[in-house]
């Protein structure tokens, strides 16, 4: 093999290696697991959507001093870039923000967030408080592709979430909005 064969499969390999890094943060919001959770067709998401906001919280107002300190580590982020794979101020992706808010206080959540779906317990959306994971299929199916943080629920049961859209960074959203209503999985208390 001459310089040239030698340096262009080298070169070839760092490609393949970077690929290789690049495509396993792919899965950070994304899911090779399934969730048990099934997929609502179109009829039953109507109802399902009706349901998500005619919600009767079970939420009491009070919250943790640790809760706290996660919301309002939450909300400094609010405008911060979505960055494929990325976990700090210059970027997130969904999984890389709740990891990060979560790590600012002393707590570990597992990289992707299909892993983040298995952590804690499990809970009906008439249980969740603010610091609860919440977890959608947003590419297709019934695998977990998306999560964010419960920010707050309102008088009328309309819990708001905080995450990384791919659209708009770090933004607050609601259960209410047709597409999330319509692309959530379930909740987990990890806290």
């Amino acid at each position: 093999m001459n310089m040239t064969t030698r340096s262009l499969s080298n070169k070839r390999l760092k490609q393949i290696y970077v690929l290789l890094i690049a495509s396993s943060f792919a899965m950070s919001c994304g899911s090779s697991k399934s969730v048990a959770t099934k997929k609502n067709t179109s009829t039953k998401t109507v109802a399902k959507s009706e349901n998500l906001r005619k919600l009767d919280s079970k939420f009491d107002g009070n919250l943790s001093k640790s809760i706290n300190s996660i919301l309002k580590d939450a909300e400094k982020y609010i405008g911060t870039p979505y960055k494929f794979g990325g976990n700090t101020s210059s970027g997130f992706d969904c999984s890389g923000f709740t990891v990060k808010v979560f790590e600012e206080n002393d707590f570990q959540l597992p990289r992707r967030s299909s892993d983040q779906a298995e952590a804690g317990k499990k809970i009906d959306i008439k249980e969740v408080k603010p610091g609860d994971l919440l977890f959608f299929a947003t590419a297709g199916g019934n695998r977990v592709s998306h999560v964010g943080i419960v920010h707050d629920i309102g008088d009328d049961g309309e819990v708001k979430f905080i995450h990384a859209s791919t659209s708009k960074g770090v933004i607050i959203s609601s259960l209410n909005e047709k597409y999330w209503n319509k692309t959530y999985l379930h909740a987990q208390r990890v806290l």
